[in-house]
């Protein structure tokens, strides 16, 4: 190999001067060329296209990067069509060199500023991956400086600097490791408004939260251990660590967070919880933050409340063809009170809102009391709980009454207080949304009554109760069969008396892939149950009788168990037992 000094950063110019003068014919014939791939791929369709055009045309820039900036595309989907536009390969992860590429020829410095990653040498050829396979000066240096062939991956954004982290580690220059003085004084109010203004935590906490919406996590964990400080996020439901940061950074990251949140940064010793808007991407994401002290220092979870991703349709939710018709029965009640039940996490809200969205015409005035409100609805009035001054939900719910509503949705029945309301709200003839924290649909009258309300107004008022939990599913691009496929069909047909004896089971299990973090999972879906209080189970209710009689007088009826829906999901391939049990602890 021909020696060659070496590539420095500051001897290229910068990418962030190239966005305004980027060639107007070559970035002209590129948006056509790429604009119509995304029409004809289905990823775009022509009323977005154009609107990314006129930008493009207006300011200058290439089309990817408009559509990134007005979040048209997510990152993800947008790398993923560049590479398949450009036919070249996604960068793999689990290619990444465990030591840097040629050091004594490539500068780290190099590499960070214009984000080309050398992954390997493979004869006269060195493979790069880059986030920007479209910027052909890093990848001429490269050429010029090692005197091999570039041979051009693309790296999705969030991959990029995992591997940028593995391979050269945290240094200064990006922010990880020297945040430095925290040892200084804690206590220190102004040092801390210092250390949370500084550049690399800033940056460190900008990429944190960066790559948890692009690897769309529902939440960002920062807890502090005894020797370290741990970032998980919790994808799909299920937690993953994906950073451990070093102690000196604690004080520094969470009171970034707070003064990010509107937050108190002096305040320690209490909990706190704060709101912020951050824009990723070219998106807004809303971020809900809550603080709590620690042994080891304050913890700190941000729940991310993405709403670009948010699908308010009762398909995409997971919900079956037979499930929606009882939603479509339901949501024609002129009354009555419809209660949606699950612990935390398993999508009682998004059920809600869908119904909600269903409903919502310019012939209905629409009502929601939250604690908090999660995701802003269009034409829909949306009632935040402040307990400290008194708007509490039977506070709130007395005021909405005289507001003339046709619907109302609770946030969550907390008391016997909210649940009167809600009788009477359905008594007078209001249809009434709600959640409650139980275990299944039957054990809902159980802790109804249990809350004071009588028997005979729960006969009265309830129309159905649907139970609900979240199952995630297998991911599309790299699930296979499952090897002992024929013993677990034969298995669910005996479950499922109801199954078609045509029916041909798909039954797979998870691989893993860079599509879905190794995991063999992308996204989730929802399984549930519906107890409608038809005569039958009114009689039970009225009488006191126990959950068991309750729920064998309901699958006489035909209802469908949580644990039964997700056998189906199983028998579709779209989830695994192991998925089903975990959610719904059944046998």
């Amino acid at each position: 190999m021909q020696a060659a000094s070496a590539v420095k950063a500051d001897s290229m110019p910068s990418l962030a001067s190239q966005e305004g003068a980027v060639d107007r014919a070559a970035a002209s014939s590129f948006l056509e060329a790429f604009g119509s791939f995304l029409l004809d791929s289905k990823k775009l369709d022509s009323q977005a296209l154009e609107r990314a055009r006129r930008a493009a045309l207006s300011t200058g820039e290439r089309i990817d990067r408009v559509l990134g900036k007005l979040g048209l595309l997510p990152d993800t989907e947008l790398a993923l069509s560049l590479a398949a536009f450009l036919k070249i390969p996604i960068a793999n992860l689990s290619s990444i060199p465990a030591a840097p590429v040629l050091p004594e020829t490539i500068d780290a410095d190099f590499v960070r500023f214009n984000r080309v990653l050398p992954l390997r040498i493979d004869g006269s050829r060195l493979d790069v991956g880059t986030t920007d396979p479209l910027s052909d000066e890093p990848l001429r240096a490269l050429a010029y400086a090692t005197d091999l062939t570039v041979s051009v991956q693309l790296f999705l954004p969030a991959d990029f600097d995992r591997a940028l982290d593995t391979v050269y580690g945290g240094t200064k220059s990006d922010g990880h490791a020297q945040v430095a003085g925290t040892d200084a004084s804690e206590h220190d109010l102004q040092r801390l408004r210092d250390l949370a203004s500084e550049a690399p935590t800033i940056r460190l906490v900008n990429q944190i939260i960066t790559e948890a919406v692009e690897q769309r996590a529902s939440d960002i964990h920062v807890e502090p251990t005894a020797d370290a400080v741990l970032v998980r996020y919790r994808i799909d439901g299920v937690l993953r660590l994906v950073k451990s940061l070093g102690m000196e950074t604690r004080a520094a990251v969470t009171s970034r967070v707070k003064i990010m949140s509107r937050l108190d940064i002096a305040e320690r010793r209490l909990p706190q919880d704060g709101r912020t808007k951050i824009a990723v991407r070219g998106v807004d994401v809303d971020f809900r933050v809550s603080t709590i002290p620690t042994a080891f220092g304050e913890s700190v979870v941000m729940r991310i409340l993405d709403r670009s991703q948010i699908r308010l349709d009762f398909t995409e939710l997971g919900f079956d063809r037979t499930r929606i018709g009882y939603f479509d029965d339901l949501l024609k009640q002129p009354d009555g009170i419809i209660l949606v039940t699950g612990p935390t996490g398993s999508g009682k809200t998004t059920t809600l809102y869908t119904a909600l969205q269903t409903l919502n015409t310019a012939e209905r005035k629409l009502f929601t009391v939250e604690d908090p409100i999660e995701y802003q609805l269009k034409g829909i009035n949306q009632v935040q709980v402040q307990s400290g001054i008194g708007l509490t939900f039977p506070a709130a719910l007395r005021s909405i009454l005289r507001q003339d509503p046709d619907i109302i949705m609770i946030g969550e029945i907390r008391d016997l207080e909210t649940a009167r309301i809600a009788v009477q709200a359905s008594l007078t003839g209001h249809l009434v949304f709600s959640t409650l924290h139980t275990n299944s649909a039957v054990s809902t009258m159980t802790r109804l009554t249990d809350m004071g309300i009588e028997n005979y107004l729960l006969v009265s008022t309830v129309k159905a109760v649907t139970a609900q939990r979240l199952t995630r599913r297998l991911c599309p691009h790299c699930s296979v069969p499952h090897p002992n496929a024929a013993y677990l069909a034969d298995d669910i047909r005996r479950r499922l008396k109801r199954l078609s004896p045509a029916a041909i089971p798909d039954i797979r299990q998870k691989h893993g892939c860079d599509q879905c973090g190794g995991t063999g999972f992308q996204g989730r879906s929802t399984i549930s149950e519906f107890l409608f209080l038809d005569p039958t189970i009114q009689r039970l209710v009225l009488a006191i009788a126990p959950e068991t009689e309750i729920e064998a007088a309901a699958r006489d009826a035909g209802m469908i168990t949580m644990y039964e829906d997700g056998l189906e999901k199983v028998w579709r391939g779209q989830t695994t037992v192991e998925e089903v049990v975990r959610a719904t602890r059944s046998h």
